[in-house]
């Protein structure tokens, strides 16, 4: 059973346009369980099968094999880019819809052994790769999730060279790469789940600034600006 924390807006009496307004207006919010775990271990696990791909641990011959596993990735990183839409947290929502978009490119592209598909895919790669550096450039405040980019970032512009260049060992080193991007991501995952159970800080994730501040501050403290904020403001 999901419950719904209803709040005030404590600075009704700065808008003497609407006398009245404040007093009468709720914003119900509804606490959800952290998807960020259910997305980190999605990269973990789908990173690994394709980096065993790569690396040649699985035969080329099984390609649409391993192409077939990752549309779960697609749909479980989208669900989470949602839910992590609700939660008003837009770097992880961006991230996790923008990693669903690459698995299901790359998942359609390698199923259907398109032609071209090497080229193009490796071109999505390249572009992904600027995607993962902006975001990593916002991130830091969030430490697993840009540790996690930290690595998906040489990641996947490896992987795009391979895909332009044809190289062998430039796939091999994509591969490699994507088994460490696997690990970090699980790490991240589980910290953050253990974290989730405990209510507490276990393992260390190191954040800072405004997600240390979100963890730690009183209720009163984060939801000051609400009414800025997408959803309650009137425009995005």
């Amino acid at each position: 059973m999901t419950a719904a924390t209803t709040l005030e807006d404590p600075r009704a009496q700065d808008v003497p346009t609407a006398p009245g307004l404040h007093t009468m207006t709720r914003i119900s919010l509804r606490p959800i369980a952290s998807p960020m775990p259910l997305g980190f271990f999605a990269v973990a696990i789908s990173s690994a099968v394709t980096g065993s791909l790569q690396l040649g641990l699985v035969d080329g011959a099984f390609r649409q094999a391993v192409a077939l596993t990752v549309f779960s990735a697609f749909a479980l990183q989208l669900l989470v880019g949602i839910l992590a839409f609700g939660a008003r947290d837009v770097v992880a929502a961006t991230l996790m819809a923008g990693f669903a978009g690459a698995w299901l490119s790359f998942g359609l592209v390698t199923a259907t052994d398109a032609p071209g598909g090497a080229k193009v895919l490796g071109v999505l790669n390249l572009t992904f790769t600027v995607f993962a550096a902006l975001m990593a450039s916002v991130a830091r405040p969030k430490k697993a999730l840009w540790l996690v980019l930290l690595v998906a970032t040489p990641r996947y512009l490896v992987a795009g060279l391979a895909g332009v260049t044809g190289a062998e060992w430039l796939g091999r080193t994509a591969g490699a790469l994507g088994m460490l991007l696997a690990l970090v991501a699980a790490y991240a995952a589980y910290a953050l789940m253990v974290e989730e159970l405990r209510g507490r800080d276990v393992l260390p994730i190191g954040r800072s600034g405004p997600a240390e501040h979100a963890m730690h501050a009183r209720l009163t403290e984060q939801f000051g600006a609400l009414e800025h904020q997408a959803g309650v403001r009137r425009t995005l």
